[in-house]
C-alpha cells in the first residue's frame, strides 16, 4: 500500500516513509491511496481473536512494507499484558439498553491516546531503520493534555529518538500537567506555552515546514517527525478498536454479524472519529458517526452548515482535550469526500491559515452529512450527565465521555435512531477528578487539592484509582520551562541543547 498527500496527490510514499516523515513536505497530511476492503466473513473471524490478533489483522493491510516479524514485534510490544489494566485492552461495557461504552483508557497514561502511542514508537523505530539512514528522530508534539503524556511515555528512552512536548500553560487539568512535568526518561523534554492548544499546534506545523530549521537539524544528523494524529502512524492504530468493539458486541450477543451500529466520539482534533470513518469505508457496518463537541463547537457548526470559522471565542472547559478550534484531521476527511481534490484542499487550508475560515460547497457538505451527524454539550450538561450516570447506572465517566453521552442522548431524541451504539470513552475520570467529583456530589470542592479530590472521588464512587495516577503524588517535577508561541522554535533548540 502506498500513501499520498492531501495537498499533492502525485506523491507516493511507503507506510514507513509516511510514518518516519510525519507530514508531507508541502504541509499536507499522508493518506492511503486506497483502502482495504473487509468482508463480513473477515470481520466475523475477529470475534474469537485477542486484541493483539485483531490489531495484526487490520494493520497488516496498511503496513505492507513491514515484514510479519516486524509487525509481530510492534504489536506484541505495544499491547503487552503488563501495560494495560484490562485483559481486553479496549473493553466494551454495556451501560443502558443499546448504549455501549468503549473504554479506551486502560493503558499506562489512562487516556485513549495510549491505544496509538504505545504502538507508534515501535512503528517509528522500524520505519526509521528503513528510511531515515541512522538519523536521530526528533518527535515534536503539541498537546491539549493527553497526547503529550502518552507520547512521552511511549517514546521515553527509545533509541535514536528525542521527544519535545509543548502544552498550553493554563489549558490542561492539574493531573495532566503533573503527568507531563514529572515524566521520566533521558530523551524527553516538556515546555508550557503562553497560549492555547491551537497556538501550539500551529507553531509545531510551521516548524515542521521551516526549511532553515530542518537544515540546521540535518547538520546534527536529526530530522523531525510527529506523534500528533497528523502522523499516519498515530491514526492507523485507532482503526483497530472499532473493529474490535464490533467483534465484542457480537461476542456479547448484543448484535449479529452484519447489523449496523452507530458510533459517537468526543472530538477535538478529529483523528479518533476519522479512524471510525476509515473503518466504515473498509466495510465495518457503521450507520452514522456522531461527532460530539464541547462548548468549543466549531466542528458541530461545520458539519451542520459547511462553514468552518475559527474566528470565535475560545472557551477553557472541563474537557480540555477538546478545547480546539483547528481540527487538523478534518483535512483528511475533506480530501476523501471531495474526490481526492488536492487543489481544493490546498485552497481551503490556505484560506484557514490566512483568514481563519473556509466554506465548502453544498454538494460536499451534503455528502459528509450522509455519514456524519454532530452535536455539542455545554458545561452544565456535562456535569449533569456525569451525575446522572453515576447515580442511575453506577457508571463513572470523565468529562469528555460525558460530552459524547449527552450528545448521543440528544441524537436519539432528535432522530429516534437508537440502534446499538458504541460511545468512545477517552479518559479515566481520575484524570479530571475535581470536575468529576463536583459533578457527582454537587459541590465545587475548592478546598481540595488534586489528590484529595482523587481520594474523595474514590470514596464516593467506589471506582478504583488507576495505579499510574496514584504514583504521581510524590514524583519530582522535572520540567518548568514556559515560552511564548513566537519563541517555540528557539525553545526547540534549547531543549535539544543545540
Amino acid at each position: 500500500m502506498l500513501y499520498t498527500s492531501t495537498r499533492n496527490n502525485s506523491i507516493r510514499v511507503s507506510a514507513a516513509q509516511a510514518i518516519a516523515q510525519g507530514i508531507s513536505e508541502e504541509g499536507g497530511l499522508f493518506v492511503p491511496c486506497e483502502l482495504p476492503e473487509f468482508s463480513m466473513d473477515k470481520i466475523g473471524s475477529m470475534v474469537n481473536m485477542t486484541y493483539i490478533e485483531r490489531a495484526k489483522t487490520v494493520l497488516r493491510e496498511f503496513l505492507t512494507d513491514f515484514t510479519d516479524d516486524e509487525l509481530d514485534y510492534c504489536v506484541n510490544g505495544a499491547y503487552a499484558a503488563n501495560k494495560f489494566s484490562s485483559s481486553k485492552i479496549a473493553p466494551v461495557v454495556n451501560v443502558n439498553g443499546n448504549e455501549n461504552i468503549l473504554e479506551l483508557w486502560h493503558g499506562p497514561t489512562c487516556a485513549f491516546k495510549d491505544m496509538a502511542l504505545q504502538l507508534l514508537p515501535y512503528l517509528m523505530t522500524v520505519s526509521a531503520k528503513k528510511t531515515a539512514d541512522g538519523k536521530t528522530i526528533v518527535i515534536l508534539v503539541a498537546t491539549s493534555g493527553d497526547t503529550g503524556k502518552a507520547a512521552l511515555e511511549g517514546f521515553k528512552n527509545v533509541e535514536n529518538t528525542k521527544i519535545l512536548v509543548f502544552y498550553p500553560a493554563f489549558g490542561v487539568s492539574p493531573m495532566q500537567k503533573l503527568q507531563m512535568t514529572t515524566q521520566e526518561g533521558e530523551n524527553v523534554a516538556v515546555c508550557a506555552i503562553n497560549g492555547n492548544f491551537d497556538d501550539a499546534q500551529s507553531s509545531v506545523k510551521s516548524i515542521f515546514t521551516n526549511d532553515e530549521i530542518k537544515s540546521q537539524l540535518a547538520t546534527k544528523n536529526m530530522m523531525f517527525s510527529s506523534a500528533n494524529s497528523i502522523n499516519w502512524g498515530r491514526l492507523v492504530p485507532q482503526i483497530v478498536y472499532y473493529f474490535s468493539a464490533y467483534a465484542d458486541l457480537i461476542e456479547q450477543g448484543r448484535i449479529k454479524l452484519g447489523d449496523e451500529i452507530n458510533v459517537v466520539v468526543p472530538t477535538g482534533n478529529f483523528g479518533n472519529i476519522l479512524a471510525g470513518y476509515y473503518a466504515k469505508k473498509m466495510g465495518l457496518p457503521i450507520k452514522k458517526l456522531v461527532c460530539a463537541s464541547n462548548t468549543n463547537n466549531i466542528l458541530t457548526d461545520f458539519l451542520n452548515t459547511g462553514e468552518y470559522d475559527k474566528n470565535r471565542e475560545f472557551y477553557t472547559t472541563t474537557s480540555p482535550s477538546m478545547d480546539i478550534l483547528i481540527s487538523s484531521n478534518l483535512e483528511r476527511l475533506l480530501y476523501h469526500m471531495s474526490g481526492e481534490d488536492d487543489k481544493l484542499i490546498t485552497k481551503l487550508m490556505s484560506s484557514l491559515n490566512s483568514d481563519g475560515r473556509y466554506t465548502v460547497s453544498k454538494e460536499l457538505i451534503s455528502n459528509i452529512q450522509t455519514v456524519f451527524d454532530a452535536g455539542f454539550c455545554d458545561e452544565k450538561s456535562v456535569a449533569d450527565t456525569i451525575h446522572k450516570y453515576e447515580k442511575d447506572f453506577d457508571y463513572l465517566c470523565d468529562t469528555h465521555t460525558a460530552v459524547a453521552v449527552k450528545v448521543y442522548e440528544n441524537y436519539v431524541e432528535r432522530t429516534g435512531d437508537d440502534i446499538a451504539t458504541v460511545i468512545d470513552s477517552t479518559a479515566s475520570p481520575y484524570k479530571f477528578s475535581k470536575s468529576v467529583l463536583s459533578a457527582v456530589n454537587g459541590s465545587l470542592n475548592a478546598d481540595l487539592d488534586e489528590f484529595d479530590a482523587v481520594s474523595e472521588l474514590n470514596r464516593v464512587s467506589g471506582v478504583n484509582v488507576p495505579e499510574p495516577l496514584k504514583e504521581l503524588k510524590d514524583k519530582e517535577i522535572r520540567f518548568t520551562d514556559v515560552c511564548n508561541k513566537e519563541n517555540m522554535s528557539e525553545m526547540v533548540f534549547k531543549l535539544l541543547e543545540l
